[in-house]
């Protein structure tokens, strides 16, 4: 393969990635952030029934990182990643079917299971590839599909509104793009290749096992993470919308926050280089806390839009900074420790929203779920300090970082 040609190649591959992020985290799982107020007023769920539905979709994709961690071949992984993005398309479209709590729960679970194809199996899969090719291993650009997508389903309700679609036209209209964006993410990932004898061995980077100590403090870090992204993740349109002086800017906040998302990916990418991934990790998660919080302290709009601007610059920096950890720690088989990490992540995801919505529905605001998020994300922040101090594998893989191994 020639140099053109795998650059071409690999701009494909990448694309494939963005699409089925688009179609899998921002139609399957972000659509319902923008839709929820939405929904709210025109059918019977309260705050409590729009937490428990991002909990139940959060759990999906928990179950997901639990198939992801458990299968070892790629070819399995493949086929998965591809009925994700099936999935993702179905469970779209039958929300717009039914009022029913329960058949709404059902699909949002099914949709969290979709979501985890993008983030998960296709990280590993063009993480497989990339390696193969011997390109630089990092998913900057590949979580930016994360960012767009959030921008995507935040621009799109706000122009169905204007149309005066209903709710469940608007999910008919997800559907279709959904869709859309299924051709390109399936066409543009090459299924996996069998690997030449001999070559693939010389090609792989050698496992860096993580000490037990590592394991323990980074999945309490990363369930603090999980915590505070989901609070705004889920009901930042919502709360934006609650505010007399803030109505109607609900989803350009939330679009908002996906910009800024879309590029920070590569930047913090950038910031690894130079100060190591937890270091990066942690000053992510630090401004991440101002960003959380911010909406509790003041309902002024310049201070709303920054705090979207710094949660959306900060939220998938993280998760890409993880998830490019467990690449270089098992080089040969990073879905593993994804699944992990992952699974530390969910289950505050699960937890959070309902917690959040019953707060909110009792108190009649936002304010004391959004502290408690601050507070978690500030906790992570710590424990990563500490890590970075006493860990070996910490040490490591700021090392690698710095390093840049791939051209």
């Amino acid at each position: 393969m020639t140099a053109v040609t795998l650059s071409s190649q690999r701009f494909k591959v990448l694309l494939a990635g963005v699409f089925s992020q688009i179609l899998c985290v921002g139609v399957a799982r972000f659509a319902y952030t923008p839709l929820l107020p939405v929904m709210q007023q025109q059918t019977w769920m309260g705050d409590a029934d729009g937490g428990w539905l991002a909990a139940l979709n959060y759990a999906g994709y928990m179950l997901g990182a639990v198939l992801a961690a458990s299968i070892h071949s790629i070819y399995i992984k493949d086929t998965l990643f591809r009925c994700g993005l099936i999935l993702a398309v179905l469970t779209t479209a039958g929300m717009a079917l039914t009022e029913h709590f329960w058949v709404w729960a059902g699909l949002r679970f099914l949709a969290g299971l979709s979501s985890s194809a993008s983030m998960l199996l296709a990280s590993g899969l063009i993480l497989h590839w990339l390696i193969q090719h011997r390109q630089r291993g990092e998913l900057g650009i590949h979580f930016a599909g994360v960012g767009l997508g959030m921008i995507v389903a935040a621009v799109a309700v706000e122009m169905m509104l204007q149309l005066s679609f209903s709710w469940q036209t608007q999910w008919w209209g997800f559907s279709l793009l959904g869709a859309a964006l299924l051709v390109p993410a399936w066409r543009w990932l090459p299924r996996p290749e069998k690997p030449v004898e001999g070559v693939h061995a010389a090609n792989s980077q050698p496992a860096m096992p993580a000490t037990r100590t590592f394991m323990r403090w980074m999945l309490a870090a990363y369930f603090c993470a999980g915590y505070g992204y989901v609070i705004s993740a889920t009901f930042l349109v919502a709360i934006v919308e609650r505010e007399p002086l803030l109505a109607g800017m609900g989803n350009w906040t939330f679009a908002l926050a996906g910009l800024a998302a879309a590029p920070a990916v590569m930047l913090w990418d950038l910031v690894a280089r130079r100060v190591g991934y937890l270091g990066a990790l942690i000053i992510a998660m630090a401004i991440q806390v101002v960003g959380i919080v911010l909406p509790a302290i003041t309902a002024n709009a310049a201070i709303v839009l920054l705090s979207a601007v710094l949660y959306g610059g900060t939220f998938l920096g993280c998760v890409s900074l993880v998830l490019t950890m467990a690449g270089r720690l098992y080089p040969s088989s990073p879905a593993r420790l994804m699944g992990q990490m992952t699974l530390a992540y969910g289950a505050a995801q699960i937890c959070a929203p309902a917690l959040t919505g019953m707060l909110a529905e009792a108190s009649g605001h936002y304010g004391v779920g959004l502290w408690l998020a601050g507070g978690f994300v500030t906790l992570g922040a710590v424990l990563l300090a500490c890590l970075r101090k006493v860990d070996q594998t910490a040490q490591r893989l700021d090392a690698a970082a710095k390093a840049s191994v791939y051209a």
